[in-house]
């Protein structure tokens, strides 16, 4: 699903050269779901932008689903952005005057006429699979924050992605919650669903079934 090959990412900045990643290779494979951990600058952010084609390489190559995106302009990447990937943010990121139905329905403005149609019942399907499907209708501002990030799950399958990235998801979530996420991650991986997960917590990354580690942008183990 995922091969990156040689990739580097470098920085200049106030005269400093900074190496985000440094030649790396790396496969994950269909139906896959990868944890990936670091501390603060290793480079597993940099990582996920790149991985997310929200930020293109300074060398090397990546193949996104047999499609080489290494190289792509931003017109090119946004496509492949709304065709192939689902995001999965810390900060849940949905629209407040929206309700639950809506918000899982925003991808779809900037999808295909194919993916577009049918899209309100596959978006009820999403919600009711992530355990809201009584809460169609219900604001951000009336849910709980694990409720809140299971919108935005549902949101990131609307437009049926090869691969679902997910940043800190449990980030702002206690224990409890946290594990209710992960437990719906663990559950969509188990339907064929590939994942790619940042997090700082191991007893999180444990849940995946390969982790990941980097250091001073190479990986490490």
């Amino acid at each position: 699903m995922l091969e990156l090959t040689k990739i580097s990412k470098i920085y200049q900045t106030q005269g400093e050269t900074i190496t985000a990643l440094d030649a790396v290779d790396l496969t994950i494979d269909t139906g896959e779901f990868v944890a990936i951990m670091g501390r603060s600058g290793s480079g597993k952010s940099t990582m996920l932008n790149i991985l997310g084609c929200m930020d293109k390489p300074t060398s090397g190559h990546y193949t996104l689903a047999g499609q080489d995106v290494s190289s792509l302009d931003d017109d090119a990447l946004s496509k492949i952005r709304n065709d192939h990937i689902g995001f999965v943010f810390q900060g849940f990121h949905l629209l407040p005057r929206l309700s639950a139905l809506e918000n899982v329905m925003v991808p779809l403005r900037f999808a295909s006429p194919a993916k577009q149609r049918g899209g309100e019942e596959r978006a009820k399907d999403l919600l009711h699979q992530v355990g809201l499907g009584e809460r169609l209708h219900h604001m951000p501002n009336e849910m709980s924050g694990g409720q809140i990030q299971r919108v935005a799950i549902a949101r990131s399958l609307i437009n049926q992605p090869a691969v679902l990235l997910a940043d800190e998801p449990t980030g702002n979530l206690d224990s409890a919650i946290s594990q209710q996420i992960i437990d719906l991650l663990v559950s969509l991986n188990q339907g064929g669903q590939t994942i790619v997960m940042v997090t700082h917590e191991p007893d999180i990354a444990e849940n995946a079934g390969r982790t990941i580690h980097f250091l001073d942008g190479k990986i490490i183990a």
